[in-house]
Protein backbone atom coordinates (compact mmCIF):
# COMPACT_ATOMS: atom_id res chain seq x y z
CA UNK A 1 0.00 0.00 0.00
CA UNK A 2 1.27 3.64 -0.69
CA UNK A 3 1.59 6.09 1.96
CA UNK A 4 -0.29 9.03 2.31
CA UNK A 5 1.62 12.01 2.48
CA UNK A 6 1.36 14.52 4.71
CA UNK A 7 -0.52 17.70 3.99
CA UNK A 8 1.99 19.50 6.39
CA UNK A 9 5.81 19.10 6.54
CA UNK A 10 5.93 19.10 10.21
CA UNK A 11 9.48 19.86 10.60
CA UNK A 12 9.20 23.08 8.23
CA UNK A 13 7.04 24.81 10.32
CA UNK A 14 9.36 27.04 11.66
CA UNK A 15 10.60 28.18 7.83
CA UNK A 16 6.88 28.90 7.59
CA UNK A 17 5.93 30.62 10.22
CA UNK A 18 9.27 32.75 9.29
CA UNK A 19 8.11 33.45 6.02
CA UNK A 20 4.50 34.95 7.51
CA UNK A 21 6.32 36.86 10.27
CA UNK A 22 8.80 37.62 7.56
CA UNK A 23 6.00 38.70 5.06
CA UNK A 24 4.03 40.71 7.50
CA UNK A 25 7.18 43.04 8.52
CA UNK A 26 8.03 43.76 4.69
CA UNK A 27 3.91 44.82 4.58
CA UNK A 28 3.91 46.36 7.82
CA UNK A 29 6.85 48.46 7.60
CA UNK A 30 6.85 49.10 3.74
CA UNK A 31 3.49 50.51 3.46
CA UNK A 32 4.19 52.87 6.89
CA UNK A 33 6.65 54.53 4.69
CA UNK A 34 3.41 55.07 2.31
CA UNK A 35 1.68 56.09 4.48
CA UNK A 36 4.57 58.36 6.37
CA UNK A 37 5.44 59.65 2.74
CA UNK A 38 1.78 60.51 1.16
CA UNK A 39 -0.49 60.17 4.23
CA UNK A 40 -2.66 63.69 4.00
CA UNK A 41 -1.61 65.98 7.68
CA UNK A 42 1.49 64.06 7.94
CA UNK A 43 4.66 66.60 7.75
CA UNK A 44 6.25 65.00 4.41
CA UNK A 45 3.89 66.99 2.43
CA UNK A 46 5.34 70.03 3.62
CA UNK A 47 8.78 69.32 3.81
CA UNK A 48 9.56 67.79 0.73
CA UNK A 49 6.48 69.49 -1.52
CA UNK A 50 8.36 67.07 -4.86
CA UNK A 51 6.19 64.23 -5.68
CA UNK A 52 8.49 62.54 -7.24
CA UNK A 53 11.09 62.75 -4.32
CA UNK A 54 9.04 61.69 -2.92
CA UNK A 55 8.47 58.31 -4.48
CA UNK A 56 11.64 58.01 -4.40
CA UNK A 57 12.19 57.85 -0.98
CA UNK A 58 9.23 55.63 -0.70
CA UNK A 59 10.72 52.83 -2.40
CA UNK A 60 14.25 52.76 -1.11
CA UNK A 61 12.03 52.22 2.24
CA UNK A 62 9.92 50.10 1.10
CA UNK A 63 12.34 48.04 -0.83
CA UNK A 64 14.75 48.02 1.95
CA UNK A 65 11.59 46.74 3.95
CA UNK A 66 12.21 43.61 2.23
CA UNK A 67 15.92 43.50 2.04
CA UNK A 68 16.11 44.12 6.14
CA UNK A 69 13.85 40.79 6.51
CA UNK A 70 16.38 38.47 3.84
CA UNK A 71 19.25 39.68 6.09
CA UNK A 72 17.35 39.48 9.17
CA UNK A 73 17.63 35.67 11.50
CA UNK A 74 13.48 35.78 9.77
CA UNK A 75 14.68 35.66 6.52
CA UNK A 76 18.53 33.62 7.29
CA UNK A 77 15.61 30.77 8.11
CA UNK A 78 13.16 30.89 5.52
CA UNK A 79 14.57 32.14 2.72
CA UNK A 80 12.74 35.48 2.45
CA UNK A 81 10.79 34.88 -0.49
CA UNK A 82 8.17 37.10 1.29
CA UNK A 83 6.34 36.99 -2.35
CA UNK A 84 4.47 34.15 -3.75
CA UNK A 85 5.78 35.04 -7.16
CA UNK A 86 9.29 34.23 -6.25
CA UNK A 87 8.25 31.04 -4.15
CA UNK A 88 6.57 29.91 -7.64
CA UNK A 89 9.73 30.81 -9.82
CA UNK A 90 11.56 28.65 -7.33
CA UNK A 91 9.23 26.08 -7.13
CA UNK A 92 9.59 25.91 -11.28
CA UNK A 93 13.42 25.69 -11.20
CA UNK A 94 13.14 22.37 -8.93
CA UNK A 95 14.19 24.18 -6.20
CA UNK A 96 11.23 23.47 -3.90
CA UNK A 97 9.35 20.69 -2.86
CA UNK A 98 5.46 21.40 -3.44
CA UNK A 99 4.30 20.90 -0.59
CA UNK A 100 6.71 23.41 1.35
CA UNK A 101 5.85 25.85 -2.04
CA UNK A 102 2.28 25.55 -1.18
CA UNK A 103 2.73 26.53 2.58
CA UNK A 104 4.62 29.38 1.87
CA UNK A 105 1.99 31.07 -0.53
CA UNK A 106 -0.40 30.39 2.21
CA UNK A 107 2.08 31.74 4.97
CA UNK A 108 2.99 34.85 2.16
CA UNK A 109 -0.83 35.54 2.25
CA UNK A 110 -1.22 35.09 5.65
CA UNK A 111 1.17 37.49 6.78
CA UNK A 112 0.25 40.04 3.95
CA UNK A 113 -3.19 40.07 5.92
CA UNK A 114 -1.30 40.63 9.06
CA UNK A 115 0.98 43.47 7.99
CA UNK A 116 -2.30 45.38 6.41
CA UNK A 117 -4.35 44.98 9.54
CA UNK A 118 -1.03 45.66 11.85
CA UNK A 119 -0.74 49.38 9.35
CA UNK A 120 -4.52 50.13 9.98
CA UNK A 121 -4.33 49.28 13.25
CA UNK A 122 -1.10 51.68 13.71
CA UNK A 123 -2.02 54.44 11.64
CA UNK A 124 -5.88 54.65 11.53
CA UNK A 125 -7.03 57.40 9.62
CA UNK A 126 -3.71 58.89 7.99
CA UNK A 127 -3.71 55.09 6.49
CA UNK A 128 -7.22 55.50 4.80
CA UNK A 129 -5.80 58.75 3.18
CA UNK A 130 -3.89 56.48 1.05
CA UNK A 131 -6.48 53.55 0.81
CA UNK A 132 -4.50 51.46 3.25
CA UNK A 133 -1.90 50.92 0.91
CA UNK A 134 -4.13 49.43 -1.88
CA UNK A 135 -2.17 48.82 -5.40
CA UNK A 136 -4.39 50.30 -8.29
CA UNK A 137 -3.98 50.52 -11.69
CA UNK A 138 -3.69 54.37 -13.05
CA UNK A 139 -6.59 55.18 -15.52
CA UNK A 140 -5.14 57.22 -17.62
CA UNK A 141 -3.01 53.68 -19.06
CA UNK A 142 -4.87 51.16 -20.64
CA UNK A 143 -5.40 48.03 -18.40
CA UNK A 144 -3.90 45.63 -20.98
CA UNK A 145 -0.87 48.03 -20.39
CA UNK A 146 -1.06 48.43 -16.55
CA UNK A 147 -0.83 44.23 -16.73
CA UNK A 148 1.86 43.83 -18.90
CA UNK A 149 4.22 46.08 -16.40
CA UNK A 150 3.44 43.57 -14.05
CA UNK A 151 4.04 41.18 -15.97
CA UNK A 152 7.22 42.21 -17.17
CA UNK A 153 9.02 44.04 -14.11
CA UNK A 154 8.00 40.82 -11.81
CA UNK A 155 9.65 38.44 -14.51
CA UNK A 156 13.02 40.98 -14.16
CA UNK A 157 12.98 40.75 -10.74
CA UNK A 158 12.83 37.08 -10.90
CA UNK A 159 15.23 36.86 -13.56
CA UNK A 160 17.50 39.32 -11.51
CA UNK A 161 17.61 36.97 -8.56
CA UNK A 162 17.98 34.30 -10.48
CA UNK A 163 21.50 35.61 -12.40
CA UNK A 164 22.56 36.41 -8.48
CA UNK A 165 22.02 33.31 -6.83
CA UNK A 166 23.56 31.66 -9.54
CA UNK A 167 26.92 33.41 -9.13
CA UNK A 168 29.24 32.38 -6.21
CA UNK A 169 30.39 36.19 -6.44
CA UNK A 170 27.01 37.79 -6.00
CA UNK A 171 25.05 35.92 -4.06
CA UNK A 172 25.73 37.25 -0.72
CA UNK A 173 24.51 41.07 -2.70
CA UNK A 174 21.22 39.84 -3.73
CA UNK A 175 19.37 42.18 -0.99
CA UNK A 176 21.01 44.78 -1.86
CA UNK A 177 20.63 44.27 -5.55
CA UNK A 178 16.53 43.56 -4.88
CA UNK A 179 16.72 46.59 -2.80
CA UNK A 180 18.01 49.12 -5.73
CA UNK A 181 15.96 47.38 -8.61
CA UNK A 182 12.61 47.54 -6.38
CA UNK A 183 13.07 50.82 -5.24
CA UNK A 184 13.52 51.81 -8.89
CA UNK A 185 10.62 49.96 -9.81
CA UNK A 186 8.45 51.64 -7.38
CA UNK A 187 9.72 55.19 -8.41
CA UNK A 188 9.36 54.67 -11.83
CA UNK A 189 6.85 52.31 -12.49
CA UNK A 190 4.89 52.82 -9.42
CA UNK A 191 2.36 55.80 -11.01
CA UNK A 192 0.79 53.63 -13.66
CA UNK A 193 0.41 50.12 -11.65
CA UNK A 194 1.49 50.63 -7.81
CA UNK A 195 4.31 48.65 -8.37
CA UNK A 196 2.93 45.58 -6.97
CA UNK A 197 5.50 42.68 -7.66
CA UNK A 198 3.82 40.74 -5.21
CA UNK A 199 -0.05 39.26 -4.65
CA UNK A 200 0.50 39.36 -1.08
CA UNK A 201 1.53 42.42 -0.64
CA UNK A 202 -1.85 43.41 -2.77
CA UNK A 203 -4.05 41.31 -1.06
CA UNK A 204 -3.85 41.80 2.47
CA UNK A 205 -4.27 45.74 1.98
CA UNK A 206 -7.57 44.81 -0.39
CA UNK A 207 -8.81 42.53 2.18
CA UNK A 208 -8.57 44.76 5.08
CA UNK A 209 -10.32 47.79 2.83
CA UNK A 210 -12.79 45.44 1.73
CA UNK A 211 -11.96 46.62 -2.26
CA UNK A 212 -11.28 44.59 -4.73
CA UNK A 213 -11.53 46.63 -7.75
CA UNK A 214 -8.54 45.39 -10.29
CA UNK A 215 -7.34 43.65 -7.46
CA UNK A 216 -7.64 40.27 -9.85
CA UNK A 217 -5.00 41.83 -11.87
CA UNK A 218 -2.40 41.94 -8.63
CA UNK A 219 -3.60 37.82 -8.33
CA UNK A 220 -2.39 37.04 -11.64
CA UNK A 221 0.11 39.08 -13.40
CA UNK A 222 2.88 38.63 -11.01
CA UNK A 223 2.99 35.13 -10.64
CA UNK A 224 2.88 35.30 -14.87
CA UNK A 225 5.93 37.61 -14.20
CA UNK A 226 7.51 34.74 -11.82
CA UNK A 227 6.55 32.44 -14.81
CA UNK A 228 8.31 34.32 -17.37
CA UNK A 229 11.95 34.90 -15.30
CA UNK A 230 11.81 31.16 -14.53
CA UNK A 231 11.69 30.89 -18.96
CA UNK A 232 14.15 32.89 -19.35
CA UNK A 233 16.59 31.75 -16.86
CA UNK A 234 15.59 28.25 -17.61
CA UNK A 235 16.43 29.04 -21.67
CA UNK A 236 18.70 31.58 -21.88
CA UNK A 237 20.95 30.81 -18.87
CA UNK A 238 20.35 27.55 -17.04
CA UNK A 239 22.85 25.37 -19.35
CA UNK A 240 26.02 27.74 -17.96
CA UNK A 241 25.07 28.20 -14.20
CA UNK A 242 23.38 26.31 -11.18
CA UNK A 243 21.32 28.45 -8.82
CA UNK A 244 23.02 27.80 -5.57
CA UNK A 245 20.69 28.36 -3.16
CA UNK A 246 16.80 28.82 -2.63
CA UNK A 247 17.25 31.53 -0.40
CA UNK A 248 18.06 35.39 -1.13
CA UNK A 249 20.63 35.31 1.38
CA UNK A 250 22.47 32.37 2.20
CA UNK A 251 23.69 31.87 5.72
CA UNK A 252 25.41 28.68 6.39
CA UNK A 253 24.49 28.29 10.09
CA UNK A 254 21.14 28.38 9.56
CA UNK A 255 19.25 25.18 7.87
CA UNK A 256 17.75 25.34 4.59
CA UNK A 257 14.25 23.32 3.03
CA UNK A 258 15.36 24.02 -0.49
CA UNK A 259 16.56 20.95 -2.77
CA UNK A 260 19.78 20.89 -4.94
CA UNK A 261 21.57 23.12 -2.72
CA UNK A 262 24.73 23.28 -3.37
CA UNK A 263 26.16 26.35 -1.95
CA UNK A 264 25.56 24.59 1.58
CA UNK A 265 28.55 22.39 1.20
CA UNK A 266 30.48 24.48 -0.66
CA UNK A 267 30.06 27.31 1.97
CA UNK A 268 30.67 25.35 4.74
CA UNK A 269 33.80 23.89 3.62
CA UNK A 270 35.32 26.88 3.23
CA UNK A 271 34.32 28.21 6.16
CA UNK A 272 33.33 31.25 4.03
CA UNK A 273 31.37 34.23 6.21
CA UNK A 274 28.37 35.68 4.82
CA UNK A 275 29.08 39.38 4.16
CA UNK A 276 26.68 42.08 3.36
Amino acid sequence: MSQVQPHLHPTHVPEYLAECLGTACMVFFGLSAVVFNFGHGLPMERWIPDHSTRLLITGLCFAGSGSLVAISPLGRLSGAHINPSVSLAFWLLGKMRFIDFAWYVVAQMVGGILGAGALVAVWKDYALTVNNGMTMPNHAWALWQVFAFEVALTGLLVLLIFIFVSTPRLMRWTPVMVWIVVAMMVWLEAPISGTSLNPARSFGPALVSGVWDFQWLYMIAPPLGGILGFLAFEIGLRAEREVLTGKLFHAPNYRTIFKHAPVTVQVSESNAEPMI
